[in-house]
């Protein structure tokens, strides 16, 4: 029987201090669906691999700015 992984999740007041903003900004990128959650009660939950594609994405963005000039 093969093991699955588990799918890990981080509180919007984890995913916001992972990237060093607010909650509000956090609650907005959901809102907007930039960032996939669920809710559980009151509350969101967001899938961990999410936010590492986000962080992900957001460097590569940079990097190629910084190679193309662009940005600063």
């Amino acid at each position: 029987m093969e093991k699955q992984s588990v799918p890990r999740f981080m509180t919007v007041a984890e995913v916001a201090d992972l990237m060093r903003v607010s909650k509000m900004t956090v609650y907005r990128l959901i809102q907007k669906g930039d960032i996939p959650a669920i809710r559980v009660g009151k509350s969101f939950r967001v899938p961990q691999a999410a936010v590492r594609q986000l962080i992900d994405a957001g460097l590569a963005d940079w990097s190629d700015d910084r190679t193309t000039g662009i940005g600063g």
